[in-house]
């Protein structure tokens, strides 16, 4: 009997430590992706789902031949840069389909009727305007910015159900941001605000932008000081991309954090650990690997930081609403790599009993030197044109910017330029208005009928053009001119 007794003791005692054993391995192969692919959350992506962490600098085998897009690098495997089709199948995101645009067009129809109604004083009743007198408005609705037109906003997060509320008249605001890095913006970085900038004026709604000078101090270890004078020079940069004032608050996060704090609190509590680590890609230091490689405490927290400004509750004197009401539609306009951010945000919303952020994602405007690689200001080797670059530096920068040959002459003959590979054409798709320019140039380019020097000045045109309009503006921007979109009021 006693020896049963101790035997089942140190039966006891083998399995428990068996246990232990079982734990610690499976926690040491999820840190190192091996069970990635299982994982509850999504981790941050290539385009075959590949885990490539924060401060890894061994890249799976899986993934050195294939594009990366993560929070922190973007690389295209092909000199046509990223294949978006696969991005949109793998990140389980929808495509921008012709009936969303659609969507688009009908919903600002409608928001211009109701707010000419507004203005001429009458009932604002096109709210539940029969279907067939809003179709007919949808003749005279402005023409969609080219980004929607072109497919450079590419895919979505249910951007139909924010139009949907906006249609019924409730009220929906955008929310957009910026990692102040550099007091320098470049052309890549004027994308997502021309969006937001568009869509906050075609759709009437308010907009909140958010400067995450927090992110860098964590991430990169940019001194706050610094940061300060930076983050104070790129709000100027975004004033001058012509958003309304009465309906624009921007705020940097160590002036505004107090007000989101509750918030924040909200979504620490949901959050969990291994979440962020393996949606995030961070590296939490759990296979032994030198205290250097290890992400800090903060930067494990701030991802609920940036998840904040999607609830109204963010906001109460901002854009305040009656107590009872929590669910308000936000729409996020922003580029393919801050995916992973919002889409562990939208994992919570239902705990929150909040609605779920809509995101309207873009492509990367490549780098001069090749669709390979996003314009970057990290990585500015890859070639770079800045906002503040005057028109000559604009068209000698374009003039040694990748062309679309072929590997051989017969191929060109044949085939004409590669447009997707062509750098100074892609520009032209982002930034050239006319619809029927950027057809004729294509046409041309590939029948032979104008070289790839013609197009890269074309490019150059047309990018000066829009620089032109911003630095006009920028030089207007005021130090009070900031203190004012940065004031807390109600912006509805």
């Amino acid at each position: 009997m006693h020896t049963f007794h101790f035997s089942s003791r140190i039966f006891f005692g083998l399995c428990v430590r068996l246990v232990l054993f079982c734990a610690q391995f499976i926690t040491v192969c999820m840190h190192r992706g091996v069970f990635g692919g299982l994982t509850r959350h999504r981790p941050v992506l290539t385009t075959n789902h590949g885990f490539v962490r924060r401060h890894s600098t061994a890249v799976p085998a899986n993934v050195a031949n294939d594009d990366v897009i993560t929070p922190w690098e973007v690389k295209a495997k092909s000199p046509k840069g990223i294949d978006y089709a696969r991005v949109t199948e793998t990140f389980k995101s929808q495509s921008v389909t012709t009936a969303l645009l659609e969507r688009f067009s009908h919903t600002i129809a409608k928001v211009t009727a109701r707010g000419s109604e507004q203005h001429g004083g009458t009932a604002a009743a096109t709210a539940t305007r029969d279907e067939s007198s809003a179709s007919s408005l949808i003749t005279s609705a402005p023409v969609l910015h080219p980004f929607l037109r072109r497919g450079i906003a590419f895919s979505h997060r249910d951007v139909a159900e924010a139009l949907a509320d906006l249609d019924l008249g409730k009220r929906i605001y955008l929310y957009t941001g910026r990692g102040p890095s550099s007091e320098a913006l470049h052309l890549g970085h004027a994308v997502p605000f021309m969006l937001s900038q568009y869509l906050q004026s075609a759709l009437r709604v308010p907009i909140v932008i958010q400067l995450t000078d927090d992110e860098k101090f964590l991430y990169r270890g940019i001194p706050l000081e610094k940061l300060h004078h930076i983050t104070t020079a790129n709000i100027k940069d975004i004033i001058a991309f012509g958003f309304d004032l009465k309906h624009t608050f921007i705020f940097r996060n160590t002036d505004y954090f107090g007000r989101m704090y509750p918030t924040v609190l909200e979504l620490q509590r949901l959050m969990t650990v291994n979440a962020v680590r393996n949606t995030l890609g961070l590296d939490m230091g759990g296979d032994h690997s030198s205290s250097e490689s290890s992400c800090n405490i903060g930067q494990v927290a701030f991802p609920a930081t940036q998840a904040a400004p999607c609830f109204v509750s963010s906001f109460p004197q901002v854009l305040p609403v009656p107590p009872h009401i929590k669910k308000v539609s936000c729409l996020i306009p922003c580029a393919i790599d801050q995916d992973a951010f919002f889409v562990l945000t939208r994992s919570l919303s239902d705990r929150l009993k909040r609605s779920k952020p809509s995101l309207l994602h873009t492509t990367f405007l490549p780098a001069l030197k090749g669709a390979s690689h996003k314009m970057s200001s990290s990585a500015e080797q890859h070639g770079t044109i800045l906002l503040s670059d005057s028109p000559t530096e604009v068209k000698k920068k374009l003039r040694s910017a990748f062309s679309g040959g072929r590997g051989t002459l017969e191929e060109l003959k044949l085939h004409g330029p590669d447009l997707e590979a062509d750098v100074a054409y892609q520009y032209l798709r982002y930034f050239e208005p006319s619809d029927e320019r950027v057809e004729s140039i294509a046409r041309d380019y590939k029948a032979g009928v104008v070289t790839s020097a013609a197009v890269k000045d074309a490019a150059a045109e047309s990018v000066n053009t829009v620089l032109a309009q911003f630095q006009q503006r920028r030089a207007c921007v005021t130090n009070e001119d900031v203190e004012k979109f940065c004031s807390e009021r109600s912006i509805w």
